[in-house]
């Protein structure tokens, strides 16, 4: 248990994707204009990510060097096809608004660097709570993101009037710029409160000695 703690704390905080590793931005920039939006891309990536990091850890044996990168790729394809059509048949106004960011997950950084550097060189037991915590980490992120956009762009959140009609919102935010902006806030907090922890258990072990 604590090994799967350790493994999926790892993907939520001190590994994140975006906000440590730093990849993937391209769709998380992109579809964090609304709530709704951020929420549905990361679920669907986490799906993928999850279903993705199985399957290639169950056959990780079976799986000859020379074609991996093909088989991996074939695998990230079917599970993100099947995600792309649940999104089109049962949300069709969310597939709609993420548009084409939902096929790109087959491409997305992410997914390929976890199969290829740890689900492929991983048992299972140590896959799940690994994609479960990265899929998570990109999600809380992302929803994030787009919550604080929605709020200043819009003044709404998931469709809802947060804030009064009487303040206009910044159209700043609902822009590309805008979610430069906000990435950069959530870095420069996620920076400040690491250092404030690795301080804090610097100072601990110091009154220990």
């Amino acid at each position: 248990m604590k090994q799967f703690l350790k493994i999926f704390t790892n993907g939520l905080v001190n590994e994140n994707p975006l906000l440590t590793l730093m990849i993937g931005l391209c769709s998380a920039l992109a579809v964090t204009t609304t709530t709704a939006n951020g929420i549905g891309m990361g679920l669907s990536m986490t799906f993928v990510l999850l279903m993705s990091e199985v399957v290639i850890s169950l056959f990780r044996k079976l799986i000859p060097d020379s074609v991996r990168i093909p088989v991996f790729i074939i695998v990230i394809a079917a599970f993100t096809t099947i995600i792309d059509y649940v999104l089109k048949a049962w949300f069709p106004d969310l597939s709609k608004a993420m548009g084409v960011f939902i096929p790109l997950i087959v491409v997305n950084c992410i997914i390929m660097g976890r199969v290829e550097g740890f689900a492929s060189k991983q048992p299972i037991s140590a896959v799940i709570p690994d994609a479960l915590g990265m899929g998570l980490g990109y999600t809380w992120v992302l929803t994030g993101i787009s919550v604080v956009r929605e709020i200043l762009g819009s003044g709404t959140v998931l469709g809802f009037q947060i804030v009064p009609d009487a303040l206009e919102p910044i159209l700043f935010f609902a822009l590309p710029p805008g979610g430069f902006f906000v990435f950069a806030l959530f870095i420069s907090l996620n920076l400040f409160l690491k250092r404030r922890i690795d301080l804090k258990a610097t100072e601990s072990a110091s009154r220990c000695c």
